[in-house]
């Protein structure tokens, strides 16, 4: 039996169908502006505002604080970061264990890092035991960070990626809490946090509506083809393939043949 053959729309057509869709001004501004205030581009935001005649719904001004913040423990400097974090929200910290105990594991990081062996060790008894007491899945992270101090030096965060041609390093399981990738996700957590407690949204719509564009263009390349946005950063539209030619259950598809997913 033949394939079932899709519906086919060409780029004149589709154009069309776009130029019909209602999206006003007013939402692709707030679209902006949400994307500007949540990802913490005060300065921008500030002139957008002004330029689109647009109340960001937001004190501005605390944006500052918060970009301060998540740059601080991007920096390694967790300390001065939860500091700032009581000056700004004395009780975020004390309501949210989870969060407190991982920017406290980033500390200790941070001191394992500079090679502050007994400075880290009386961090643990004074910090992070009394929060492992109190919720015991705090434990195995824990002890994952301090199985650092069995290898002596560990690398700069600057270092990555590294090749431990001796291996006489850290494995690469505990290698993946001296990456950067490590301080964004501890400064990620935190910076959803703050926006939380602010009443805010932890994240920007912008990269929701993407992944939304992307996986409903899967789910309609399955009944129709059709010109696909197929670089998210410049909205290129790319034209529809040939049809190809059905092929029979009883056909052999020939060697060198290949099926591509367009991504």
């Amino acid at each position: 039996m033949a394939g079932t053959k899709k519906e086919s729309i060409e780029m004149e057509d589709w154009n069309r169908r776009l130029a019909k869709a209602n999206v006003s001004k007013q939402d692709l501004d707030r679209l902006v502006m949400n994307f500007l205030v949540i990802e913490g581009y005060k300065d921008t935001a500030e002139n957008f505002a002004r330029e689109a005649s647009l109340d960001p719904g937001v004190d501005l001004s605390a944006i500052a604080d918060r970009m301060q913040i998540r740059a601080a423990v991007h920096s390694g400097d967790v300390e001065g970061a939860i500091e700032r974090v009581n000056d700004l929200n004395p009780e975020l910290l004390e309501t949210n264990p989870s969060l407190l105990f991982h920017l406290q594991q980033q500390q200790l990081i941070e001191m394992i890092r500079h090679g502050k062996v007994r400075e880290s060790l009386e961090f643990v008894q004074e910090e992070l035991l009394p929060l492992c007491e109190d919720n015991a899945a705090f434990l195995g992270e824990l002890e994952s960070t301090l199985a650092l101090l069995a290898f002596e030096s560990p690398p700069p965060p600057d270092a990555f990626p590294i090749v431990d041609a001796d291996g006489t390093g850290p494995p690469s399981e505990l290698l993946t809490l001296l990456e950067p990738l490590q301080r964004h996700k501890t400064a990620s957590e935190l910076n959803a946090a703050i926006l939380a407690s602010q009443a805010q949204e932890k994240e920007s719509k912008l990269p929701m509506l993407l992944r939304m564009l992307v996986w409903a263009q899967d789910q309609l390349s399955r009944h129709a083809r059709f010109p696909r946005v197929s670089h998210l950063v410049t909205a290129r539209t790319q034209a529809p393939p040939p049809e190809p030619d059905p092929v029979d259950e009883g056909d052999e598809i020939p060697l060198g043949s290949s099926i591509s997913i367009e991504t």
